[in-house]
């Protein structure tokens, strides 16, 4: 999930949120400023409606990106790295770039996300208390118990135990502690949030179709996101378990071929992509600092009539968008960080020098492999070592 608007960054995390978040802000300004409150506190004009149904919406909104915020925190003080966090339709997301590393960090941050919408309820709740005793509006009252409530149904809805709400983290790290196998809870938590989904999705269309009401359709869509997502979690819970241990420096494509960044795209398809049959190239400077990273499927989108002016320079992916490892982290920690504008590759270092590239087919070849019960770590032999060469052999395959 990409954000649209870049807010600006909050405690070092970079805030952006996506446009389906005027879904919410929609959906909130219609059900409380036209549908609710003028039935429940009647005697305001229109306008006071819609204006409070804003306030109160741009106040959820906050109260989301502080849920987001406190795992993001959280994650940074147990050493897991943190994107950014976006917020769209369906709430917010916080990106982490690896994952904890113990049980108990992985509890702390699933739980510091619920901890944090009891907290703003409770805020909000003392305040609705503060606004009674002062003869406020009942409309102002009004937005602050909604907010208070509405902080309470986000908290208690997340800590339900399945995948990928906050409860199906928890419940992850209670089955790591207890069995002492990550992947194993992860995939046991996919599956609860995949169960979950599918019930709330048939919930959602019972409520549409036989009672008429019209947040069914909201639960088919929330039912539907949560089995898609615990989905994804389980194949990327069981590619883990798959690659075990194996670590970035047994799959890596060793030595990989460079370009120089200031050739042009139509010598490059036609003097080197025709040559070196690789479809990614580290791009490098004279003093061989990194520069980007180009890939065949970047190339496409520079029109023909453009290549003999546009330098690989001028489309590669940035080096800071690209990710990087080094050759004893493990594979399943580096997979979660391949994607961008990588196109799914990695760059290993070795200190400050290039020593290789990971792309999808090194990842597939490495899962056929374990699937068959091989060993992925290098064996001895002359010259060692993942992608050591052989004096008296042909050079080794490198799928770049």
């Amino acid at each position: 999930m990409k954000a649209t608007i870049r807010l600006g960054t909050i405690a070092g995390i970079r805030v952006g949120v996506h446009w389906s978040v005027l879904g919410i802000l929609i959906i909130l300004v219609v059900a409380l400023g036209v549908a609710r409150w003028p039935l429940l506190v009647p005697g305001y004009p229109t306008a006071a409606y819609v204006a409070a149904a804003v306030v109160a919406a741009l106040l959820f909104l906050g109260s989301l990106l502080a849920h987001e915020l406190s795992h993001a925190v959280v994650a940074r003080r147990n050493d897991v790295e943190v994107d950014d966090i976006t917020l769209w339709l369906l709430g917010g997301v916080a990106k982490l770039r690896s994952e904890a590393r113990t049980p108990r960090a992985d509890l702390r941050i699933a739980a510091a996300g619920p901890l944090m919408s009891l907290l703003v309820a409770a805020l909000f709740g003392l305040l609705a208390v503060l606004l009674v005793t002062v003869d406020a509006g009942v409309l102002i009252v009004g937005i602050a118990a909604y907010l208070a409530a509405i902080n309470v149904v986000l908290a208690v809805f997340n800590l339900i135990p399945a995948a990928p709400l906050d409860g199906g983290r928890i419940l992850r790290a209670a089955l790591w502690a207890w069995k002492g196998d990550r992947a194993r809870a992860a995939i046991w938590s996919a599956r609860a949030g995949r169960g979950f989904g599918f019930a709330l999705t048939l919930l959602g269309a019972w409520r549409l179709l036989f009672t008429g009401s019209g947040d069914g359709l909201w639960w088919i869509l929330i039912g539907l996101f949560i089995v898609t997502v615990a989905r994804a979690e389980e194949q990327q819970a069981a590619l883990g378990a798959t690659l075990g241990e194996v670590r970035v420096g047994e799959v890596m494509s060793a030595d990989p071929d460079t370009a120089d960044g200031g050739l042009t795209v139509q010598d490059f398809l036609h003097g080197v992509a025709l040559v070196r049959r690789h479809s990614a190239f580290p791009l490098v400077d004279a003093e061989g600092g990194l520069e980007g990273l180009v890939t065949l499927n970047r190339l496409r989108s520079v029109p023909a009539g453009a290549r003999t002016e546009t330098t690989l320079r001028a489309i590669a992916c940035p080096p800071a968008e690209i990710p990087t490892s080094h050759p004893d982290e493990p594979l399943t920690e580096l997979l979660t960080r391949m994607q961008g504008c990588a196109d799914g590759r990695a760059l290993v270092y070795d200190g400050e020098r290039l020593v290789g590239i990971v792309t999808p087919t090194d990842v597939s070849h490495a899962v056929t492999l374990r699937g068959l019960g091989v060993d992925t770590a290098p064996q001895d032999r002359p010259g060692g070592g993942a992608g050591g060469t052989d004096p008296d052999g042909p050079p080794p395959s490198r799928r770049v």
